[in-house]
């Protein structure tokens, strides 16, 4: 993707820890200089310095992806400082367990722009740099909810499912739009054994994963790391406008 010697960089969105970590520490390891998006100070601190520990560097804001203003004053602090951005990881968000019934109008939108908007929010401000660098390849986490609006997990009610399902939606749109330049893909996830899994995983996960998943576990988060660094650097690449799900495939999709 990158025919000079200058190392790629790439932008990882909620990247204090979980999912977002372990993409930073896969990207880390494939040779990517990374920055780090999130709101926990003390993770991002961590991840950060276990990033510098493999050999690359690391910058880390702490900020809300829900602001777009926020997102641009960071992609052009990311550009002055290193001068592009090659890979853009998606990965902020979090469930919304209220029902049609008891979510208010706020906590609608707050789950909208989290999870939704924050995309749109990062994908405007990098598209541009990696045009003009005629390369770029982005990755955001939709969910396996997308597809089956929520069976099993808490975090599984339908304004979760409706902003993930959104972020497929925009996926396909963009790969049209921000071709043959910009590769953009989604990864749907399943449930994955995170260290802020809900109430319900923590409890019924093992006994869920083994009556509902062909590979009898939950995943990981280096499961989905995998894939995610695949997206982001392999080369050749003739994958773009696509949504990945990452679930040991479960049977009640």
């Amino acid at each position: 993707m990158n025919s000079s010697n200058a190392a790629l960089v790439a932008i990882v969105t909620g990247g204090a820890r979980g999912i977002g970590r372990a993409c930073a520490l896969s990207l880390a390891r494939s040779g990517l200089d990374v920055v780090l998006v999130d709101l926990l100070s003390d993770e991002l601190k961590r991840t950060a310095d276990e990033i510098r520990s493999l050999g690359r560097r690391a910058l880390a804001f702490q900020s809300d992806v829900i602001f777009k203003e926020e997102a641009s004053r960071i992609v052009s602090e990311v550009v002055a400082q290193w001068g592009r951005v090659d890979v853009l990881v998606n990965n902020a968000g979090k469930g919304m367990p209220k029902g049609i019934f008891e979510i208010t109008e706020a906590e609608f939108d707050h789950t909208i722009a989290l999870n939704l908007k924050s995309c749109f929010n990062y994908i405007q401000a990098v598209a541009p740099i990696m045009q003009r660098q005629g390369a770029g390849r982005i990755v955001s986490m939709s969910s396996l909810n997308a597809h089956s609006g929520g069976v099993t997990a808490a975090v599984s009610r339908f304004a979760y499912a409706a902003a993930k399902a959104g972020i497929i939606g925009m996926t396909r749109a963009l790969a049209k739009e921000l071709g043959p330049e910009i590769l953009i893909n989604a990864v749907c996830p399943g449930i994955i054994e995170t260290e802020v899994g809900n109430t319900l995983t923590r409890a019924r996960g093992p006994a869920i994963a083994d009556a509902g998943i062909a590979l009898k576990r939950m995943g990981k988060p280096d499961d989905v790391a995998e894939l995610v660094t695949f997206l982001a650097t392999s080369n050749p690449c003739f994958i773009t406008g696509q949504d990945i799900v990452v679930d040991g495939f479960q049977f009640n999709r």
